[in-house]
């Protein structure tokens, strides 16, 4: 508005040009339109800055502003296609500043248009206060159980297919079959049933999230109970197991992450992979080894050598298909470790996300195992692909015939190491002497008898805070409630709470001490959910109905628990010397229990903890510190 009315003021008079005296309209009208919006925005701010998150009341007038502010979209609209008409006019010969000038604005409005409705098509709700439905008290629900039950159907229905709809639109770069649909249902069904009981919009959980972790940095400063790690004295038979495992958890590590390929070879060389990715790879394909799979210019095969330090004839078999359900894999010879190795790629697609998402539960029945284990359906579908694929095709046969004597290890990184733990279950009877390495695999993973049989092969290692190794349905309920009870009964506004929450999150500094109506309650009080959480919760959610309702204890969860595979390896950051140019980061490791990782921590870290640099620099480091001090006692 400020740069149209400083070219109208200067140019007023000017318009003498060929089209100048609808130019002269248009930046006019332009001005006077914009001055309408800005007037509109400027309420909106205002009136939102009123009352709390809970407390709506001050905020009445929000819709008739929205609505205002809806109808001005479309003088907006018709002005930029003024504007366009205008710009695009071939007899139109004015000043060139002038002319570059409103091309410029006619590209702002219509990127502010497009960007409107395309926001307006992903987050609007159109289901709106029709939510109201999944208010069920029981007496209301049986007195027309035959119409409440079929309304509350087609509800449920609809916001599925809202979602469904959602998943397509921001999936609709990838082609798309039989699979991917099945995919968006199961995923949409997901999201519908866990955000359908809750009036929670991005923002309110933006400042749920920045409450919690600064009440949880309060919690960690004060005098800690002792925490649930299996600790034992530096000289015991355990504490060099654990040296011992995190020494091959380093070795194989490597190779979970030169599955990732060029990606990560980039990642961690920004300034140097290119050049020698180009000078190395610019060869023939190999033809000791079985390739599958896009691989232009071999930069994946390249990057897979230089991270690992293995030759052309240790691959036996490399496949970089990737489709849903259908993930990377590579099998081959370590002969330094005299093992067959098979590396499974983590997350790193859309068809990987969706495979990830796929969080539905089946079961798993294996002979001479269990007699049954729920597992998460896509990675359990992804372990079968790459299960069929080594024993259907003969890779193992072809591996082991190579070399017979050495023994069969699976590894992989997050989506990876769910995929690689699940695949040696299954081959768990064929290879008895199997080993597994699972690097930050997904917390919801394994039913509880099916974790309890894989600590005998399968170690786990989890880094910090990460966000991955504590994700499963449970856990996630479990942070809704939390943000809920947070925001509902925070007594200041809500953009308080995300300013000082930025500055927290980027600054530091004390944490915040928000007055809550939670101060001063009695604990029996706060098993209850406040007047403020039931504005919020469209119904009660399925933990308040564990709290309130004893005949609900009887009945089967909504979510079962999943919990992470085999023994469990936790390594935190114990202090941090940072310099000018570099900084020194010391790591403690310890063997943890899967209680340990039961709720999802916020931290700036939680998602930096997963990355599989950090996870290798952490065990690299934890394995020359083990090695330096090996060396001192020899001394």
């Amino acid at each position: 508005w400020i740069g149209i009315l400083v070219l109208y003021t200067v140019h007023k008079g000017q318009f003498d040009c060929t089209g100048g005296g609808l130019l002269h309209s248009y930046l006019l009208v332009l001005l006077i339109l914009l001055a309408a919006i800005i007037c509109a925005l400027s309420a909106i701010v205002c009136v939102s800055m009123r009352g709390t998150i809970s407390n709506p009341g001050p905020r009445k007038s929000l819709p008739k502003l929205l609505y205002t502010r809806l109808l001005l979209y479309l003088p907006e609209f018709i002005w930029a296609i003024v504007g366009a008409v205008w710009v695009s006019d071939s007899s139109v010969h004015c000043e060139r500043t002038v002319m570059n000038v409103i091309f410029g604005t006619v590209v702002a409005s219509w990127i502010i248009i497009i960007f409107t409705i395309i926001g307006v098509v992903i987050v609007f709700d159109p289901l709106g206060g029709k939510k109201t439905v999944y208010l069920t008290d029981g007496v209301n629900r049986n007195l027309e159980s035959s119409q409440s039950g079929q309304l509350l159907y087609n509800m449920k229905s609809t916001a599925t297919r809202v979602w469904e709809k959602r998943i397509r639109l921001l999936c609709c770069c990838i082609v798309q079959d039989d699979d991917h649909r099945v995919a968006f249902t199961s995923i949409a069904e997901l999201f519908r049933a866990y955000f359908s009981d809750t009036d929670l919009v991005p923002s309110d959980i933006a400042a749920g999230l920045t409450l919690l972790h600064q009440e949880q940095d309060k919690m960690e400063s004060c005098p800690k109970e002792p925490e649930e790690v299996l600790c034992h004295s530096p000289s015991s038979p355990v504490t060099d197991d654990l040296d011992i495992e995190l020494e091959n958890a380093a070795h194989y590590m490597r190779f979970a992450a030169a599955a990732y390929g060029w990606p990560y070879y980039i990642y961690t060389n920004p300034f140097t992979a290119l050049c020698k990715l180009n000078g190395d790879c610019c060869g023939n394909r190999p033809t000791d080894s079985d390739i599958t799979g896009s691989d232009r210019r071999n930069f994946h095969f390249g990057s897979i050598l230089k991270i690992t330090g293995l030759q052309y004839r240790d691959f036996i078999h490399i496949s970089f298909h990737n489709k849903i359900y259908e993930i990377p894999f590579f099998v081959a010879l370590d002969h330094k470790k005299e093992t067959i190795v098979v590396a499974v790629r983590g997350t790193l697609s859309f068809e990987d996300i969706l495979t990830d998402l796929s969080a539905d539960c089946e079961d798993l029945t294996l002979e001479d195992v269990l007699e049954n284990g729920f597992v998460h359906k896509g990675i359990t579908q992804a372990a079968t692909y790459i299960y069929r694929k080594l024993i259907n095709d003969g890779i193992l046969n072809q591996a082991f015939t190579i070399a017979p004597e050495y023994k069969l290890v699976i590894v992989g990184h997050s989506l990876g190491g769910g995929t690689a733990s699940i695949l040696a279950i299954m081959l768990r009877n064929s290879f008895p002497t199997l080993k597994c390495f699972a690097f930050s695999p997904p917390g919801g993973l394994l039913s509880k008898s099916l974790a309890d049989y894989t600590k005998h092969f399968i170690v786990s290692v989890i880094v910090g805070k990460d966000l991955v190794a504590r994700l499963s349905m449970p856990n996630m309920e479990d942070l809704k409630r939390r943000i809920v009870r947070m925001v509902a009964n925070c007594n200041k506004p809500k953009y308080q709470i995300l300013l000082r929450g930025c500055w927290y999150e980027v600054f530091g500094g004390d944490p915040d001490n928000f007055p809550t109506e939670l101060d001063g309650r009695n604990q029996d009080d706060l098993t209850q959910p406040l007047l403020a959480e039931e504005s919020l919760m469209v119904h009660r959610s399925p933990s308040y109905n564990a709290l309130e309702d004893e005949s609900h204890l009887n009945s089967p969860p909504q979510y079962p628990h999943l919990y992470l595979p085999g023994k469990i390896i936790h390594i935190v950051e114990e202090s941090s010397s940072r310099r000018l140019c570099s900084s020194d980061i010391k790591y403690t490791a310890s063997w943890s229990k899967e209680t340990v990782f039961s709720s999802i921590l916020i931290s700036p870290k939680m998602i930096t903890d997963h990355m599989p640099d950090v996870v290798l620099k952490a065990l690299n480091s934890l394995s020359q510190e083990h090695g330096s001090c090996m060396a001192c006692q020899t001394r």
